[in-house]
């Protein structure tokens, strides 16, 4: 049995849990994390050095990065059809995979830590506007690419790299904040809104 290591608040299991959903696998996932079990016991440092979810254990194999994650299920469990084989498509999907991990990500921090997590040493204000703003930035990035598709964020078919990128969407539009009119991305995620496991993980209402 698949156990998934990590809150179902975390954005990042989240991901696993959307993935399994998509892939039809059946799991075990149990809650570490702030307000659960702590990741700095050894017994969980023994599988992740970095402390951190998700962690997934398949069998004896063990696995941590979100994104590695997801990939290695698609990979594992025949999921061509959701992370295809081909290099052009699969490198498209990467690429957004990727750049939600280095780049999207990191442009929401200080705001989100601000408005959504009240966290007392992210409360400047010039701080918050400017992290919204790079945050929004990335969020246009993700509607013109929308608008070019005309369907999904690495094209016509739904793959893996809708995961992170529609979580992101939902956390941006969950945080307490003006957003900007994107009509691409609204039109995106009422496509996503027919399947089940965005429906179970992703809009649920917890940024």
């Amino acid at each position: 049995m698949l156990r998934i290591l990590g809150k179902t608040t975390s954005i990042n299991v989240r991901k696993v849990l959307w993935t399994c959903a998509e892939l039809g696998l059946s799991f075990e996932q149990e809650d570490w994390g702030s307000g659960f079990r702590s990741t700095e016991v050894d017994e969980f440092r023994a599988l992740n050095p970095n402390a951190m979810v998700p962690v997934i254990r398949d069998g004896e194999f063990v696995l941590w990065e979100s994104n590695s994650i997801i990939r290695y299920l698609a990979n594992r469990y025949r999921g061509d059809w959701l992370y295809p084989a081909e290099p052009l498509a699969r490198a498209r999907c990467d690429q957004w995979i990727d750049w939600q991990a280095s780049e999207l990500n990191r442009s929401w921090s200080y705001a989100f830590l601000a408005l959504v997590r009240r966290s007392p040493a992210h409360q400047d204000a010039q701080q918050i506007a400017l992290s919204w703003a790079n945050w929004s930035r990335h969020m246009a990035i993700v509607e013109q690419q929308l608008a070019r598709t005309g369907a999904f964020i690495a094209g016509a078919a739904f793959s893996l790299a809708d995961i992170p990128i529609a979580l992101s969407a939902n956390r941006w539009l969950e945080t307490p904040q003006q957003h900007d009119d994107f009509p691409a991305l609204d039109a995106y995620l009422a496509r996503l809104a027919q399947r089940d496991g965005y429906r179970e993980y992703c809009r649920n209402g917890t940024p």
